[in-house]
């Protein structure tokens, strides 16, 4: 039996019996363009007749090498005979004569990437007959040209330019504007000489024949889905490219008819805010291109109320219908031939991050969408553009226009900044704090006592690093957008200025970056900031949160980091990263004291002094997290990340030297011989503590055994922060992370000392305290051994940053500056493992982990905490794994709490 490879726009249900009645598959083999024209037909909207030539046809055509499958042509002659039946006109019929047009129309909707031709069948014979029979040469000849001129650009691959040169031409020697003005023998005349540039470029003459137009229009958008233009958009939506395109030929109607004709585009709503309003463009006495081509200045759509009120009314009502019929928002094209409406094309709208949440929220309470369908129709991504700022896109393309754009990074944190150049995190805090300035801090890569400079700039870029260096991190926790490895940017520290193709920015000098898109732009780009108080996205995540059964917590170091993740929605804090409270300032010095000593009783007093900032570093977190759990990890990094750095002490060192041998005084000499003796003190301290590969070093619970009066001390200010508190009347709930276990006996010997010092303050302050002990596990062999570990944790959290490097054997500070990212993009690797968690690898473990662990322990409490926490594909991995919670960024909380109900949903819909 031979397949069938067209289906008239009345023989959908044949399509969908053959595809087995799914609508998904329908528009697989009749394109979204095709099943919808057959879907209006089959309701009953004015639709002009036609037929679909599917994306099976498509496919067997470019594998065979440019040549229409078997049968293919004669069934297409066969449904252009079946139209030719509903319209009572014939195609190349020089006394009645069918027009057809010609478009493309894949599964998913690819606007203007894929190619259409309009007015096939026009010849000089049939151009006469119709004149005779409408009586407007002006419209025929109009029609006779844009055939030539789409025909030429689409089929024969001619430039359009030189069409639109001699429109111009015309336009200005008769003295118009708008094509509009324009009479018959003025387009008759551009005909004429349309033909010539068609038979110049191409050395034949223009076909007259409508059936060789129909078959070389068709082969055109074949070709099409293999156009750059097409393959790069498919690249960027993430579209398969084996899905091929179908091929409309559908009845031409015309809105160039004169004053009771026109064309236009409509959205069902408004595209930008939601509005439940029909906005859209459109022209009198116009063809479709006319409006989207940008060649004629349009009206809004609702101006036709009234210039056609019949046709405005009935247009407003078939809107509805599709709305009710394909409950959601549509973008339609439509023309009005001489009073008649016609549905050209309906599909869903594209809309913007907000209207696509009012949207979704408001068809609920309309009735239209269950709140399961709201919840799943919004992407994270969308969600993801409330948190951040975003280059207005005028200014943006304005940039980009005059050379502006400088160079291209990773873009490891989404949102806008505009700022100043500061080189370094001191200067950056004196600006933007002293002097108000705006801020971008540049660095070859950043450290984590750079944290204030990072926390007071607009932004962060770096040359150096990759999607989970340290700048990636902390931008991400702290919303700050980021631009890291940019690898054409020269920083000369010395100099303070940096070179990019050739353009020296010192600083002080403006750039702007993009966070969402890795781009850095020279001066200053407008941005627009999303509202987060946005009631329909508030509405739409609270209906997220009734399907979730993931908790979604958050990372947070500092109380107005927890106060913003409460106001997300964050159900706790799953990481307090205490290390990064030692860094400010006032503390520094005293955490170096305690490094730099042999003496415990100097050890002892630096440890005092630190406590009682710790202690209210605490008491602020417990104060915002009323009522929740706050998870609060000990030290976690080696003690030399608290020091100068080894290079930077041997140059200082050096400059003091020779300062020395040009000192002009006893008091220079005095004073630069107490600094070279400080800073070798400093120097053999810091070699004494190097490692060759710290990050497998003394940390984590390692350095809280060998050191044990440090993390005592910070138990003791947890205990006596909670303790304050609950005489306060909060409600605390303080769980103690010991991180990187990778030895039961580590955590028993660890947990055992720090829960003597808990029970001390709670006796000395006579308060009952709900808390728990736990471990991260993030090595390995602490998955594997998690039936051991359980036994002498409460809890675990899971740190799949370490997990994945530990799993992989890749340092995720220099695989993406090596190799990593053409792992990629060679498609060695599918996903990048510290964005996502690798499934394979990485999950396995959790696995096993989760298993063991709660065997051991029933109800183990298990989380994630790092970076992948924010990721909704890792998200659903959690889900999956049985996971009591995420915890993220606060910016990345609201992201969580959507993925996490679609991943529920998902799992519902899958078991259902």
């Amino acid at each position: 039996m031979t397949r069938k490879w067209v289906y008239l726009f009345d023989e959908l249900d044949q399509a969908s019996s053959y595809v087995g009645g799914k609508w998904d598959n329908v528009r697989g083999l009749l394109g979204g363009k095709g099943a919808n024209l057959a879907e209006m037909t089959r309701i009953g909207l004015p639709v002009p007749p036609g037929f679909t030539v599917t994306t099976e046809a498509c496919n067997a055509y470019l594998d065979a090498g440019m040549a229409f499958p078997e049968d293919m042509w004669q069934q297409e002659l066969a449904a252009l005979a079946e139209v030719e039946k509903k319209t009572g006109k014939k195609f190349g019929d020089p006394g009645n004569p069918l027009l057809v047009s010609c478009r493309s129309g894949a599964k998913f909707s690819m606007p203007g990437m894929m190619d259409t031709v309009l007015n096939i069948g026009l010849n000089e014979e049939t151009v006469q007959s119709m004149i005779k029979s409408t009586g407007d040469a002006r419209f025929v000849y109009d029609s006779y040209r844009r055939l030539i001129q789409m025909f030429g650009s689409v089929v024969m691959g001619v430039p359009d330019e030189p069409f639109e040169e001699v429109i111009t031409e015309v336009r200005k020697k008769r003295r118009v504007k708008s094509d509009a003005e324009l009479t018959a023998e003025d387009w008759m005349s551009i005909g004429e000489r349309f033909r010539d540039i068609f038979r110049r470029y191409n050395r034949i003459d223009f076909p007259t024949d409508p059936l060789e137009q129909l078959r070389l229009a068709t082969e055109a958008v074949f070709k099409s889905w293999n156009g750059k233009r097409a393959i790069d958009y498919r690249n960027a939506a993430k579209i398969a490219h084996d899905l091929g395109t179908a091929v409309n030929i559908q009845t031409m109607v015309f809105g160039n008819m004169g004053n009771d004709s026109a064309t236009g585009v409509a959205m069902t709503r408004n595209a930008t805010t939601g509005e439940k309003r029909i906005e859209g463009d459109y022209l009198i006495n116009a063809q479709g291109e006319d409006v989207v081509a940008g060649i004629r200045a349009t009206d809004p759509v609702e101006k036709m109320a009234q210039t056609m009120p019949a046709s405005w009314e009935q247009f407003v009502e078939i809107t509805r219908i599709l709305e009710k019929h394909y409950r959601n928002m549509q973008d339609v094209e439509f023309t009005v031939e001489r009073g008649k409406l016609w549905m050209l094309q309906t599909r869903d709208g594209k809309r913007t991050a907000q209207a696509s949440v009012r949207i979704a929220v408001e068809m609920v309470d309309e009735g239209l969408i269950s709140s399961e369908e709201a919840v799943m129709r919004v992407t994270p991504e969308q969600v993801d553009f409330f948190l951040h700022p975003q280059f207005n896109p005028h200014s943006k393309k304005a940039a980009g226009a005059e050379g502006r754009l400088l160079a291209s990074g990773l873009n490891v944190s989404p949102g806008a900044a505009v700022g100043m150049v500061a080189f370094d995190a001191d200067l950056a805090e004196a600006w933007a704090k002293k002097e108000g300035k705006k801020v971008v801090m540049v660095r070859p890569e950043t450290k984590p006592d750079d944290v204030h400079g990072m926390l007071a700039a607009e932004g962060i870029l770096t040359s150096r690093g990759g999607r989970t260096s340290h700048a990636a991190l902390v931008a991400r926790q702290f919303g700050k957008p980021a631009v890291v490895g940019v690898a054409a940017l020269e920083i000369d520290m010395s100099q303070r200025l940096m070179i990019v193709k050739e353009q020296v920015i010192e600083e002080g000098d403006w750039i702007s970056i993009d966070g969402s898109t890795g781009e850095v732009f020279l001066g200053r780009l407008d941005t627009m900031v999303p509202d987060i108080s946005d009631p329909w996205l508030k509405r739409l995540l609270v209906m997220a949160d009734s399907f979730r059964r993931l908790g979604v917590w958050a990372n947070a170091d500092y109380p107005d980091d927890a106060k913003r993740a409460r106001e997300y929605g964050a159900g706790g804090i799953g990481l307090c990263r205490t290390e990064h409270m030692f860094f400010q300032s006032e503390r520094l010095s005293f955490v170096q004291k305690m490094i730099m000593t042999n003496q415990p009783t100097e050890r002892r007093e630096a440890l005092d002094a630190l406590l009682p900032f710790q202690r209210e570093d605490f008491i602020g977190l417990f104060r915002a997290m009323h009522g929740l759990p706050v998870i609060i990890r000990l030290i976690d990094p080696p003690l030399h990340e608290f020091l100068p750095n080894y290079e930077s002490l041997m140059t200082g060192l050096a400059d003091n030297k020779i300062r020395l041998l040009r000192a002009a005084n006893l008091h220079e000499i005095d004073e630069l011989l107490r600094k070279i003796e400080d800073d070798e003190h400093v120097l053999g301290r810091v070699q004494d503590l190097h490692e060759a590969n710290p990050m497998l070093g003394l940390r984590g619970v390692r350095l809280g055994i060998m050191m044990p009066d440090l993390t005592q001390m910070q138990v003791r200010a947890i205990f006596e922060a909670a303790c304050q508190c609950t005489k306060e009347g909060i409600d605390v709930h303080p769980e103690v992370m010991i991180p990187l276990t990778s030895h039961v006996n580590e955590l028993k010997v660890q947990r055992e000392a720090l829960e003597e010092v808990a029970r001390q303050v709670l006796e000395e302050q006579g308060v009952v305290i709900d808390y728990k002990f736990g471990t991260m596990i993030e090595i390995p062999r602490a998955a594997l051994t998690a039936d051991e570990i359980a036994g002498h944790a409460q809890f675990f959290s899971f740190g799949t940053n370490d997990l994945t490097q530990t799993t992989f054997g890749i340092s995720r500070d220099d695989a993406e500056k090596g190799f990593l990212i053409d792992y990629i993009q060679s498609g060695i690797l599918p996903d990048n493992p510290f964005e996502t968690i690798d499934r394979n690898g990485v999950a396995q473990l959790m696995a096993i982990g989760v298993e063991r662990g709660r065997k051991t322990r029933p109800g183990l409490e298990v989380g994630i905490c790092g970076e992948h926490g924010g990721d909704p594909k890792s998200i659903a991995i959690c889900h999956e794994l049985g996971l009591n919670y995420v915890s993220c960024s606060p910016f990345r909380v609201p992201i969580a709490r959507l993925a996490a109900a679609q991943a529920a949903l998902r799992e519902r819909m899958t078991d259902g």
